[in-house]
């Protein structure tokens, strides 16, 4: 089964690269900003709480797709840029095994305790 997920989490990120070129941004513009997401971990100097509702909120795919979707129909292209690398980051995140957090720490989330075996 977690072959299966990580194949899912390959397929979504894969899926992101060709929403990103469907777009009219430079390539290099997708590799600067692929782990942007990942500044949302800042929220945990605060504490745990914080930490784990900032970095949910950069990596739910809900929301990435909602930023997308609004981009779309309104024609802003940066909220189009934003939903695709949130999502495609998300897909990625997934792939090595990072989840949505939970409040007790950082390696504690949706699909596991991040480094146990």
């Amino acid at each position: 089964m977690k072959t299966a997920l990580k194949l899912e989490e390959l397929g979504l990120f894969i899926f992101g690269i060709y929403l990103f070129s469907l777009l009219n941004y430079q390539w290099w513009w997708f590799l600067a900003l692929i782990l942007a997401p990942d500044l949302s971990m800042l929220g945990y100097a605060v504490n745990a709480k914080i930490g784990a509702f900032s970095y949910n909120v950069f990596h739910h795919r809900g929301i990435a797709i909602l930023l997308y979707i609004l981009g779309s129909y309104l024609h802003i292209e940066v909220l189009q840029l934003i939903g695709t690398i949130l999502f495609s980051h998300a897909a990625m995140d997934r792939f090595f095994g990072y989840g949505l957090k939970y409040e007790t720490g950082f390696k504690y989330t949706h699909l596991g305790e991040i480094g146990k075996k």
